[in-house]
């Protein structure tokens, strides 16, 4: 198991399995405490082959050097990381998927997640990624016709992705909520209980090129409606930003903001999340650096 020590005391996390074990009596000195962020998401590539209209990754192109990206996944898991995500763009474009993965995988003992459209997942690239990579998070924005008309992609065709992908990880489901797919939430929600997925994750759509995102009153009470009515057996998580009155766990109270999480860009910019403008580059100095640079300027 991995060690993190924090301001809420030792942390100790198994990416096999993802057991968390907090000794929060543990009152450790804060000059010990782990520098990097618990979890960090990095977006590999900036490319997609698809289109989806609420998508607000940007449309420049720009992927990151693998060589300097495992330099950065070095020094993350020295300085008490526990993981990095994975995304994009789509990451399976990404040619060095595999050997990025293979080497957080050998070379570290950082937890690998993956966000995903999923129709690349091949037989060949999970044989390929199988033992790396520790979780997948699959986009599923509603399903039957409503998936089809947002990624122009067969959902049949998805649900056999999702099979083949529960055969060899752990995987969650992503749903973007937004006027188009809140009707869907339940059949959304019964395709993760039949296809075995760990955990339902549901992000209010953001605004961006052109669309209001999900923040209209109306959508955000319907959403919240149905997280306070659901009895279903796969957990709910909910983006951050978007929990409203909702009670959530909060199992690590000293750990907020750029301590709890940060984001890096295809273009090698360090974010709060990856929906903040400002950013700082990570240079030669490395990721530790940028992240105070960010801290000083007071970015949340």
């Amino acid at each position: 198991m991995k060690r993190r020590v924090g301001p809420d005391g030792m942390h100790l996390f198994d990416r096999r399995t993802g057991l968390n074990v907090l000794f929060d009596e543990a009152d450790v000195p804060e000059e010990q405490w782990a520098r990097a962020p618990r979890q960090v998401s990095i977006a590999l590539t900036n490319a997609c082959d698809l289109a989806c209209p609420f998508c607000y990754a940007p449309k420049t192109a720009a992927v990151l050097d693998a060589a300097r990206l495992c330099a950065w996944i070095d020094e993350l898991d020295a300085e008490g990381c526990l993981g990095v995500g994975f995304g994009g763009g789509e990451p399976t474009l990404y040619r060095r998927l595999p050997q990025v993965c293979r080497h957080v995988a050998e070379r570290t003992d950082l937890a690998v997640t993956m966000t995903t459209h999923a129709h690349r997942f091949t037989p060949q690239l999970i044989e390929a990624l199988a033992g790396t990579v520790n979780f997948v998070r699959v986009s599923v924005d509603g399903v039957g016709t409503t998936y089809e008309k947002l990624r122009n992609r067969s959902f049949a065709v998805l649900v056999q992705r999702l099979a083949q992908i529960g055969e060899a990880f752990r995987f969650g489901i992503n749903c973007v909520v937004n006027d188009s797919t809140l009707a869907d939430l339940d059949r959304v929600a019964d395709l993760a209980a039949s296809t075995g997925a760990a955990e339902l994750l549901l992000l209010a759509e953001r605004p961006g090129r052109g669309h209001p995102g999900s923040s209209r009153p109306h959508v955000t009470a319907a959403l919240h409606q149905w997280i306070a009515s659901y009895h279903g057996p796969v957990a709910l998580t909910i983006g951050e930003g978007d929990t409203g009155s909702l009670l959530t766990a909060q199992p690590l109270p000293g750990e907020m903001e750029l301590r709890a999480y940060a984001h890096i860009d295809a273009a090698g910019t360090l974010r709060r999340t990856s929906y903040h403008a400002a950013g700082e580059p990570v240079d030669d100095r490395g990721i530790i650096a940028a992240l105070s640079r960010l801290q000083q300027k007071g970015v949340a």
